[in-house]
């Protein structure tokens, strides 16, 4: 027995399934120009979906735009907000003056602090 040896397949290095009868979805063919780059970017997608406007270009990786004929799409970028910084939501809550204010006591107290600590060796 020790000149036999078992022969088998590998788990997960083929599939037993043949594509004979698979029926293929159909599909839409999308190129994407990127304007840092000036590449184009070619995509697949199924023909029930809808194109994206932009996706990442595979060249520089900056976003790419949806092509139709010739032209880029025009992107609508209204609904974006733009993010608010603490910065942003402290002048909500306070005016420059308190904020001021406010900044000078703290100062006030850290100086007194340091003035009044025990120096060591001194």
């Amino acid at each position: 027995m020790a000149d036999r040896s078992l022969r088998g397949m590998r788990l997960g290095a083929q599939s037993l399934q043949s594509e004979e009868g698979v029926v293929y979805s159909p599909r839409s063919r999308y190129t994407y120009l990127c304007p840092e780059c000036g590449q184009e970017t070619e995509m697949v997608f199924s023909a029930e979906a809808e194109a994206p406007e932009t996706w990442e270009c595979r060249h520089c990786g900056h976003e790419a735009t949806l092509l139709v004929g010739d032209q880029p799409v025009e992107v609508d970028r209204s609904d974006v907000k733009t993010p608010r910084s603490h910065w942003d939501m402290l002048l909500e809550r306070r005016t420059r003056a308190e904020l001021e204010e406010l900044l000078e006591e703290r100062l006030t107290y850290l100086r007194a602090r340091r003035g009044g600590e025990h120096k060591i060796g001194a």
